[in-house]
């Protein structure tokens, strides 16, 4: 009954208490808050219900969690004697803040050059003598003498081994993060190099110095030690990626590592930056990516997940673009199926001919004339490059300046391919030039009865 009475008193204390902390936000109201001034404490850890002072004899407050860890003789001080203002931070952490100065300040500031935390009085040979072999810092300058030198009083402080093992050999097996003792080998390093005097947690260990860097996603968030080194494995001795990172090779679908036969060396795409999203270089391989086959999704050409391709010809991809072209009949015409000779990586449409590779260079009107009109019933195995081949119904029908009939077929003596009307004819080339009144003489008066013969 006294205990309900109590906590209902230390309830009624603490709604009192934020009832004023809420008034000070109130305008027009007297205002209140904690003397304490920014102390994330609950008021209850040092207070009782039966008033505020006088506090509890031992409040529940870690002083070890704040940046001057209590050792030696200051763990007995009241904390009054430290803290005579209320605002705990406003408070030094030398030992000119708390203790006068006998020596007047003739000797300087450096209090600790001679003192220690176990008291004034100690001895200042024994300290000197003890920091030429092993000098206390950090915890151990707040250690009692003996928590290490053992039986003390029959021992006379026999000279003690250095190694860190010596006094914390419970401390190394109980270590289960990580488990020190089931990591072998690689836990024989001296202690120091991962902890250090000022506290046995909070331990430091310098990755580089394994020849593995820890940078990117290996360092930020930092990757937990026991996700890598599963089963408190430290003795790795393989850093590829894959060591690691298995269960996303096997998980990879897109595209599916293991049915396309992916080597596993995943730096080949993947950064320590971030597993996804992942780049493939594929210049590197026989086969660069130009025009529209950058934007080509991967599956479109790695049909069926096939990632181990070696012919690198379009009609491997495009047979049936090959196939189904009518203008012209591809497959009709025998066309050889080298489409790089027309078409390009930018589109596979319009493709371009450079008939100038032929045979047979395009001029004047044949540039812009319709393929069909010299490829009849799409043609284009034409090996014949007589004009004739072509033109033989106006060779038949010509009646200017005479009838054709009997002339030779040899039309690019007379024609040009910019415009076939416009024939000219040199009667030089005949061995009869014309001369004089020849030159304006109509052909049918020589030639009669059309004989150009």
């Amino acid at each position: 009954m006294v205990r309900l009475k109590r906590l209902a008193g230390l309830g009624l204390l603490l709604t009192m208490f934020a009832a004023t902390m809420a008034s000070s936000q109130t305008p027009g109201i007297a205002t209140s808050q904690s003397p304490h001034g920014n102390l994330n404490v609950p008021c209850q850890n040092c207070h009782t219900a039966q008033g505020w002072k006088p506090i509890r004899a031992v409040p529940e407050f870690d002083h070890n969690q704040t940046k001057y860890p209590l050792r030696g003789m200051h763990v007995g001080v009241a904390c009054t004697s430290c803290h005579v203002k209320p605002v705990f931070s406003n408070v030094g952490n030398k030992c000119q803040d708390c203790h006068a100065d006998i020596h007047k300040r003739q000797l300087g500031a450096n209090c600790e050059q001679c003192h220690t935390v176990r008291g004034w009085g100690v001895s200042i040979q024994q300290i000197q003598d003890h920091n030429n072999r092993f000098p206390l810092t950090g915890a151990h300058a707040a250690v009692d003498c003996d928590a290490c030198h053992k039986n003390a009083g029959n021992s006379k402080f026999q000279t003690m081994s250095t190694n860190c093992l010596s006094c914390h050999q419970t401390d190394f097996k109980k270590t289960t993060n990580p488990n020190h003792v089931a990591g072998g080998a690689a836990f024989l390093a001296p202690c120091e190099s991962c902890h250090s005097t000022d506290n046995w947690l909070n331990a430091k260990f310098d990755h580089a110095a394994t020849g593995f860097l820890l940078t990117g996603g290996h360092a930020s968030p930092p990757v937990p030690c026991a996700r890598c080194h599963i089963n408190n494995n430290y003795n790795l001795g393989a850093e590829t990626c894959v060591t690691c990172h298995m269960q996303q090779f096997l998980g990879a679908k897109n595209p599916d590592h293991v049915a396309g036969g992916f080597a596993q060396t995943c730096e080949s795409c993947h950064t320590i930056a971030g597993w996804v999203p992942a780049t493939f270089d594929h210049a590197k391989t026989a086969f660069p990516l130009t025009g529209a086959h950058v934007t080509t999704p991967c599956a479109s050409c790695h049909i069926n997940n096939n990632y181990q391709i070696t012919v690198t010809t379009c009609v491997s991809c495009h047979l049936d673009k090959f196939t189904n072209a009518k203008n012209p009949d591809h497959v009709g015409q025998g066309f050889a199926q080298t489409c790089q000779v027309c078409h390009n990586t930018t589109a596979w449409q319009p493709a371009t001919f450079d008939h100038a590779k032929t045979a047979f260079p395009l001029t004047g009107t044949h540039i812009t004339t319709p393929c069909a009109s010299c490829h009849i019933n799409n043609n284009y195995n034409i090996t014949v490059t007589a004009c004739v081949s072509c033109h033989q119904k106006d060779y038949d029908n010509a009646k200017t300046p005479v009838d054709h009939a009997g002339f030779p077929t040899t039309c690019e003596q007379c024609h040009d391919t910019v415009v076939w009307t416009s024939a000219k004819f040199d009667h030089a080339a005949t061995g009869w030039a014309l001369t004089g009144t020849h030159l304006t003489t109509p052909c049918a008066n020589c030639h009669v009865n059309n004989n150009y013969n």
